[in-house]
């Protein structure tokens, strides 16, 4: 094991100490400093754009947004499409490469657990807008009822449900399970009475005793394998909200996969931006490394060509067919009144991330960070691009239209922003941003030799 690990540079340097680690993980709880209000602000005014928005969709009706007949799905439905994607990295980075025994993993993993969360959360919030009545929402859930109305089982919507739903539970689960350890040091260490008393509940009794790792190890290594299969299904469920339609640009088989591959994509480039951020912020420097970032710029490019095949098979696929309206679909995507929203989904997803061919782009920060925010431009003009160029010229010419979104979806897609980013900064002040306990797992002295961690040092 030690020439093994003497043979790989460290993932952290070996000058760090389990002391240390503690000690710099731990500070953003007790002193956050002058960027994380800056942020919070920022995140803060957004959100307040939001809930205007929404507040004034809610008093006047959906009549207040760029719908028309037949564009009836458009920023609504982009947003949670987005978000739901930007989720799916968090189960990837804990679950699957927790199991493949991937330890460059944990110095990002809780964050992408976080991110999983807040993702979820954010998308969440857009079919309940999208209802226009937003206080009949219950009616959606599948329970009895005097009204004998029961919702369509048959219908994708309906999975996404209990798609999204499983999914933000388990993810949910896991995220809490790796916390547990993390939280008892705070308990331990604070002396505030207050933050004593509440991670002493949260901790949930720990003691770092050889019994309480053996059973959260078991317990973490069942969820991660209940998390790996949702990484495929709950996006390939999304995706039939639109495969199972008759719709041209739609009616297809490939959007399962494809839509898989986006999220990872969009996903990564989304964790990516988090922690370029939080390293900067909180001095995480040290620990989140250029060999972590680098590691998820090479998912980021193999992703982008997966993507990147999609959109070819899509135009291969419509050419084949010989289907006159799949041909004139894409045909009006890529040369139609919405062209630019689609050539910019190509850019920024298949071409801007092939400099990180190279290792110096891949390593430098500033690089990885601006692209990374291109991703998530072009993935988000993805969805927009497979919604509005769908629907905005069907089957009828006579009822075809444009669409312009007004200031109300605007502030809408906005205020989902600054919603995410204001509980992902709250996370990252109130909790350890980094696994405490995986963190030293990985340490080496400066002899080279893995620090063989104990429950007690882990523990402390």
């Amino acid at each position: 094991m030690s020439v093994e690990v003497a043979s790989k540079p460290p993932l952290i340097p070996s000058r760090i100490t389990m002391a240390d680690v503690t000690a710099d993980v731990l500070r953003p709880i007790d002193r956050p400093g002058k960027l994380w209000f800056l942020g919070m602000a920022i995140s803060v005014t957004a959100l307040a754009f939001g809930v205007w928005a929404v507040a004034v969709q809610q008093m006047k009706g959906v009549g207040v947004w760029g719908l028309r007949n037949p564009v009836m799905w458009a920023f609504d439905i982009t947003n949670f499409v987005f978000w739901i994607g930007i989720g799916h990295a968090g189960t990837l980075i804990s679950a699957i490469l927790f199991l493949l025994r991937q330890r460059w993993r944990t110095s990002i993993n809780r964050s992408a657990e976080a991110m999983t969360i807040f993702a979820v959360m954010t998308a969440g919030l857009f079919p309940l807008i999208h209802l226009g009545r937003t206080w009949y929402a219950y009616w959606l859930i599948p329970y009895p009822n005097e009204r004998l109305l029961w919702v369509n089982f048959r219908s994708p919507l309906l999975w996404d449900v209990f798609a999204v739903s499983t999914y933000l539970t388990i993810s949910l689960c896991f995220w809490y399970q790796g916390l547990i350890p993390d939280l008892a040091t705070v308990r331990d260490r604070t002396v505030s009475k207050i933050k004593k008393f509440l991670f002493g509940i949260f901790s949930l009794g720990w003691t770092g005793s050889a019994r309480d790792w053996n059973h959260y190890e078991k317990a973490y290594l069942l969820l991660a394998a209940l998390s790996t299969p949702l990484v495929l299904s709950v996006h390939s469920i999304v995706s039939f909200d639109f495969a199972v339609s008759q719709l041209p640009g739609w009616h297809t088989t490939i959007f399962p996969p494809y839509f898989v591959a986006g999220a990872i994509f969009s996903g990564f480039a989304m964790v990516m931006t988090l922690l370029v951020i939080l390293r900067r912020v909180f001095k995480l420097e040290e620990y989140i490394g250029l060999h972590h970032l680098g590691m998820m710029n090479k998912i980021i490019l193999v992703t982008s060509w997966m993507v990147g095949y999609a959109y070819m098979t899509e135009a291969f696929a419509a050419w084949y067919s010989e289907n006159p309206f799949e041909r004139f679909t894409f045909w009006n995507r890529a040369f139609g009144p919405f062209a630019w929203a689609y050539w910019i989904m190509v850019i920024c997803n298949f071409v801007i991330p092939q400099i990180f061919w190279f290792k110096s782009a891949r390593q430098h920060i500033l690089t990885m960070f601006i692209i990374s925010i291109f991703v998530n431009i072009g993935m988000w003009f993805e969805r927009f691009t497979i919604i509005v160029t769908s629907l905005h010229r069907d089957f009828l010419p006579a009822s075809w239209d444009t669409y312009a979104p007004t200031i109300y979806e605007i502030g809408m897609t906005v205020g989902s922003f600054g919603f995410f980013m204001t509980f992902f900064l709250l996370f990252a002040r109130f909790l350890p941003s980094l696994s405490l306990a995986e963190v030293k797992g990985v340490l080496v002295n400066p002899s080279g030799k893995k620090v063989h961690q104990t429950a007690e040092v882990a523990h402390g």
